[in-house]
């Protein structure tokens, strides 16, 4: 069973990826979640900034596990990069294009009215970024080419999701996803 403080959590990480952080009240928090109000001021007594930043660390660790899942599909990294992006092509396109950018879209909000949520989205970015590059340099990709591999990999699949999303068209995440692995390739 989930306790009160998780399903506020649960609540918050769907609301913020699906309508954003501006439009993400505590008030529609606290009654999609069903819980008392008092319990939302209890557990984040630091208010929406609070929760947020919760929600956002725990989305970016169920992101990160994924991304670490799918890159371990292939020994290949190229083919382990694009099976990860067919497969977010997949859910953004299943979701009817309301999911896939849950840390992106309070990243955009924030990043320059709360120093908390963009050091948290940062710090995020920098998990992901991670798994793509031991993924790189454990197949044999120098160091330094794949710190730069492993942000284009981070920033063309952020840009592919809010694309894929504007366009409801997740065609373009596959093709991210070729050129990325042809990049890749072409650098062991």
């Amino acid at each position: 069973m989930t306790s009160a403080r998780d399903q506020i959590v649960e609540t918050t990480c769907a609301l913020i990826e699906v309508q954003g952080y501006h439009a993400t009240g505590l008030s529609q928090i606290i009654s999609e979640s069903g819980s008392p109000k008092g319990s939302l001021y209890h557990y984040f007594p630091g208010g929406k900034e609070a929760l947020v930043t919760e929600a956002l660390q725990r989305a970016g660790d169920v992101i990160e596990a994924r991304i670490r899942a799918g890159l371990t599909d292939s020994d290949d990294p190229a083919q382990a990069v694009r099976g990860f992006l067919y497969g977010l092509a997949y859910h953004v396109a299943a979701s009817d294009f309301q999911r896939g950018g849950p840390i992106t879209t309070v990243a955009l909000e924030t990043a320059s009215t709360s120093e908390r949520l963009r050091e948290t989205c940062l710090a995020i970015y920098e998990r992901w970024r991670g798994a793509f590059r031991e993924k790189l340099v454990s197949s044999g990709i120098e160091r330094q080419r794949a710190e730069r591999l492993s942000m284009l990999i981070l920033a063309s699949i952020e840009g592919g999701i809010i694309l894929s999303r504007t366009r409801r068209d997740s065609q373009l995440i596959r093709e991210i996803g070729d050129e990325l692995a042809s990049l890749i390739s072409s650098n062991r």
